[in-house]
């Protein structure tokens, strides 16, 4: 599975942005499908993930302000980020495997994006 995120750019702060991630290519469906973020001089984190059955799951620093989810038809997942802070600033991943047990752990995913990324101007 190659999948193919896009969507980020410069915005600020308080502003939206909208994040896409798609497989290029064919793909199967059933997949569980997570955000990931890293910042400059920090390691990767956790930001939303959807199960293969739509549950979802946020971190702390995304409750209430992202939202993840997906459109079937097209194979597609989405992070909409509003109320974004300086502290979103970030290259933004996507990612992608099956029966995931731990969605907040990124050694549990096999497939990844290239990364987009986010700036947020304060």
């Amino acid at each position: 599975v190659q999948l193919q995120a896009s969507g980020g750019g410069l915005v600020q702060a308080g502003g939206s942005l909208k994040l896409s991630c798609a497989p290029s290519g064919r793909s199967e469906s059933g997949y569980d499908m997570g955000w990931f973020r890293q910042a400059p001089g920090k390691e990767r984190e956790f930001v939303a993930a959807i199960t293969w059955s739509d549950g979802t799951y946020y971190a702390d620093s995304a409750k209430g302000r992202f939202t993840i989810a997906r459109n079937s038809a097209k194979n597609t997942v989405y992070l909409q980020m509003n109320r974004l802070k300086a502290e979103d600033t970030a290259v933004y991943y996507c990612a992608a495997g099956r029966s995931i047990e731990v969605l907040t752990s990124q050694y549990e995913y096999n497939y990844w994006g290239q990364g987009t990324r986010v700036t947020v101007s304060s």
